[in-house]
This record gives C-alpha cells, structure tokens and sequence, in this order.
C-alpha cells in the first residue's frame, strides 16, 4: 500500500501543555498578522497548523495531579479563570518528615514549595480545557489518534513525522484492518511527546544533540486519584513528605493534593538512579500509604484511577540542544522541569509559547535552517524559564550522598 501524504506548514507532535499553548499562541500570533495585514502594511500568511496526539482523544496520556505556577497560563490566556479554567488554588501547604511510624511537620515551608498563589490541577483536564481553547480560537488541526512512529528526513533536516500504521498485532504482523501510517511532512517540527519521548530519543541519537551535555537523570512518578469523603476537608491540601519508605541513600519523597472536595492525588516520586536493585518504586507507593500519616487521608475513599509517569530530574546542565534544521524540542522532551520546585508545566507551556514566536519569525522570513530557528534558544535564554533553572542547576547533584 502507499502511505497518504499530508503536507502541513507546522506540525506539533504530542497534546501536552507545551505543544498546546505553542500551537494556541502561534494561530494568534498569525491571526493577529492577517488583521494588521488587511491595511496592506503587510502580506499576510497562509499558514496550516496541524497537532497530532497518539491518544485517542485529547489529554487520555496525561496523567499527573500537580501543582502549576499560572505564570505562563496567565500570560497565554489572561482571563483564564474567567474562561473556566480547571484549577484548584492551593490553601494549605503542609512539609513532613517521616520515620516508619510517625512524622515530624517541619515548621517553616521552605520557599520552593511555597505555593501560595499557585494552582492544583489535573492536568489531564487542563490540557482538554487547553484544547476546548484551541478550537474555539481555530488555526490549528487536532488530530489525535495519530501517534509519531518516525522522523522524516531529508539529508540532516527533519521534514516532518510518519505516524505509527494500524492493524497490527502482538507479533507485529499485518492483520486484515491493516492501515499503513501517515506521512506528514512539514516545513516546521516542534516535539513536544514528553520525557524520553520515542522521536526526540532517535532524533539526540541520529543528529547528537547530547553531546557536551550531562546524562539526563530519571525518576518514576507513581500516583493514584482517590475518591475521598467531603467531610475530610481535603480541598486544597499540598502535602509534600520526605524519608520513608525511602532509604536515606534513595532520591525521591511522596506528595498529595487535594483536587476538590471530594478527589485526592497522591503518589510516590523514586529516582531511577536507586542504588538498591530490588527496589521497586510500585511496591514502595503501597508502604507509603500504609503510614499514620498518610492512612487516614485515604479513610473512607477509594481508588479511581492509577498509573506511573517518567519525570526529567537532570536540570539545566541536561538539557540537550533544542534547535535543529527544521526541528524545535519543547517541555519535558527538553527536560525543562525544575526539580526542586517540583513543578514543569508552566515551563513546558513557556516554552512552547516561545517556540511559536520563533516558528512565526521564521514563516514570515521563509527560512526554517538551525540558523533561523535557533532564535528559539536564545528566546529560552532571555526568559524567566532559564532564570528559574539556572538557579538550581546543582539541586539533583546535592543527592549525591543521600539525604
């Protein structure tokens, strides 16, 4: 069979918060263009912009209760909490240290995890709220169900991103539904497929976009959405918490936030680079919510859903080039996480943002060459986002030696 060729001016690959606030901030940033392009001051641009999710629908692979810093959604869409945003603001900040039977609450928040101001989410809702924007903005193609299997390539420059064929079974033989994937090519790739993503992994490995940098570090995020009482007043609650059940020589700690009245996140963060090779991130979630502290949050509820995320813990010295000819890495592809603060989202969405002012310099100037779009990294330079990691570039590296 010939595969379908889609030919598109944009191609964003992944629905998270940082593809779709580029993909929300670059159809504005072209529409407001056509607008002052009526006078006749300019040309206007006729862009296609296409987003494609490997999910079957919009915000079915993000899985993560968080705290977000609105900075970013602030500046993206000002009237956010007026256009219904699915936010929590945080009431309560709470820091434990626990032994194997009780907990020491430390008395002063350290000002990292100070979250006054900030926001607790889903963010598999935020980015379907996201996406509802998108649409009724328009410019941009959703598509999801379309997953990126590969890079296309000419010569060096990436042309665009075939998608995964269909009707394939277990042993990776055709079955008669077979569909062969999508070619879709265009003149700018912006990946946004989260942390150790299947095409920016090949893309490091093929054009060496390591090289110079630190290894990235992983931890495992596992997390559980509880249905709790009302009554247990856990609306607003962030609990952050330290030692068990992890060994002092084992990075990671444990956290719960409460979604709304009636929801709780709570999960386990374990660093991949545990030196105990029995350790299982799994196994130690369960013995973190049979603590004194933990057990009686979890009273009376039941579990909704479950699931494990990988999390960039290496910082700015593990981030590896982000532009190449015909190419941008945004969010957690990038590794852009502060892991001190916990938080990534609003430096994913940022980042985004700022690949779409680049991406929309390069439509009007027809150029997508490294020289053109590395703009995109000295925008990253001159942002809050680089400020912020650059401040804890040595905060995983304090682990060294155990708690």
């Amino acid at each position: 069979m010939e595969r379908e060729v889609l030919e598109v001016d944009v191609l964003f690959v992944g629905a998270g918060p940082a593809s779709l606030a580029g993909a929300y901030h670059l159809a504005r940033l072209v529409q407001a263009h056509n607008r002052t392009a009526a006078s006749g001051a300019e040309s206007p641009l006729e862009v296609s912009i296409a987003l494609i999710e490997k999910g079957p629908e919009i915000g079915s692979h993000a899985l993560s209760g968080a705290v977000l810093d609105p900075i970013a959604l602030r500046e993206l869409i000002p009237d956010f909490a007026e256009r219904g945003a699915p936010l929590q603001p945080v009431l309560r900040d709470e820091i434990c240290f626990l032994t194997p039977r009780r907990h020491f609450r430390l008395p002063v928040v350290p000002p990292p995890l100070q979250n006054h101001a900030n926001q607790i989410v889903s963010l598999g809702r935020l980015v379907r709220w996201l996406a509802g924007m998108l649409e009724k903005q328009g410019g941009v193609d959703l598509l999801p169900g379309f997953g990126g299997r590969e890079i296309l390539y000419e010569g060096e420059r990436v042309a665009g991103v075939r998608t995964g064929d269909k009707g394939i079974d277990r042993n990776g033989q055709r079955k008669p539904n077979y569909e062969p994937g999508i070619d879709i090519r265009s003149r700018v790739t912006i990946l946004g497929e989260g942390p150790r993503g299947t095409l920016v992994k090949e893309m490091t490995g093929r054009l060496h976009l390591d090289r110079g940098r630190s290894p990235q570090i992983y931890s495992t995020g596992v997390k559980e959405l509880w249905s709790v009482p009302r009554e247990a007043g856990l609306k607003g609650l962030v609990l952050h918490t330290m030692g068990f059940p992890l060994d002092s020589g084992t990075f990671g700690g444990g956290f719960a936030y409460g979604l709304s009245d009636d929801l709780l996140a709570i999960g386990l963060v374990t660093g991949l680079d545990y030196r105990n090779p029995t350790l299982d991130p799994h196994h130690e979630f369960q013995r973190f919510k049979t603590h004194p502290r933990v057990a009686p949050l979890l009273q009376g509820g039941k579990i909704l859903c479950y699931g494990a995320k990988a999390i960039p813990e290496g910082g700015l010295y593990s981030i590896p080039r982000l532009a190449v000819d015909g190419a941008l890495i945004v969010g957690d592809s990038g590794g852009l996480l502060n892991p001190m603060r916990l938080k990534g989202i609003h430096l994913a969405m940022k980042s985004g943002m700022l690949a779409a002012e680049t991406v929309f310099d390069a439509l009007r100037r027809d150029d997508f060459s490294v020289e053109s779009l590395s703009g995109y990294e000295e925008r990253l330079r001159s942002s809050y986002a680089y400020r912020e990691l650059r401040r804890v570039r040595n905060f995983h590296q304090g682990f060294e030696h155990g708690l």
